[in-house]
């Protein structure tokens, strides 16, 4: 992509995707890749709401919040084409997963102090280490490494999960991931082709819309694993006959 200078001045990120700068307004450098995160953000309200309306535990309202963070982050950092908000978009991405990481390890964990104090060290050296690098291939990696050590213990619940609902969600999740996994490579590797057709169909604000929906299901679906692990007696439901999320009824006393 050629580099524009605007409102935000001269492009300063080390990666740029398949969308022609400042073409809808000179506030925003990538518009559809900008607007595209406004499905994760209320996405992740709903969840939130859920979670804080039925005292699910704390870690569900963080990590709900942290999809939104993430979410404002690539606003930003897509808007702007900076490098410091590029920091603000690909920094909260290790955390967040990080954040799976606990929660998807913590009711085995032994020294339930060991593994957060571990990953908030980790988060924090790898902060201070990208902004001072500016990783470009190296944080792509080792962001699909941290997201490959997920995989196992996410299918780990898939399989122990008898209800069938549950399981259609984790089933969304991967289908959302994806298919916005394909878009984000096509945008990524083939722009000079997609460039020459009449319409770009802006295959990286597609990786967000199909993320935010990828994301939001994996939520409700470990909100759902972990009610069972309580002995909350979840299920799930449907706002509207659309959106589905988890309904549960704790033990008098809880």
């Amino acid at each position: 992509m050629v580099e524009t200078s605007s409102f935000w001045g001269p492009v300063t990120s080390t990666t740029e995707c398949c969308e022609k700068n400042y073409v809808y307004l000179p506030y925003i450098a990538e518009f559809y890749n900008t607007i595209s995160n406004i499905p994760t953000i209320l996405l992740a309200l709903i969840g939130l709401i859920n979670a804080v309306r039925q005292r699910f535990e704390k870690r569900f309202s963080i990590l709900h919040v942290s999809n939104m963070i993430l979410a404002i982050g690539s606003m930003s950092y897509h808007a702007t084409l900076q490098n410091v908000q590029q920091q603000s978009d690909e920094t909260p991405m290790v955390w967040e997963v990080l954040l799976y990481m606990y929660i998807l390890h913590s009711p085995d964990w032994h020294y339930r102090s060991t593994m957060p104090t571990f990953l908030f060290l980790y988060g924090v050296v790898f902060a201070i280490a990208h902004s001072v690098f500016r990783f470009s291939v190296g944080f792509k990696m080792h962001y699909v490494v941290l997201c490959l050590l997920c995989i196992p213990r996410m299918y780990k619940y898939y399989i122990y999960t008898q209800d069938v609902a549950a399981k259609r969600l984790a089933k969304l999740f991967i289908a959302n991931l994806v298919l916005g996994s394909i878009f984000w490579f096509c945008d990524r590797f083939f722009c000079k082709e997609i460039s020459s057709w009449p319409i770009n169909p802006q295959g990286h604000a597609l990786w967000h819309a199909f993320m935010g929906f990828s994301l939001y299901f994996a939520n409700t679906f470990l909100m759902f694993c972990r009610a069972q692990q309580r002995g909350w007696s979840p299920k799930i439901v449907y706002f509207m006959g659309v959106l589905p999320y988890v309904k549960i009824e704790k033990p008098k006393g809880q």
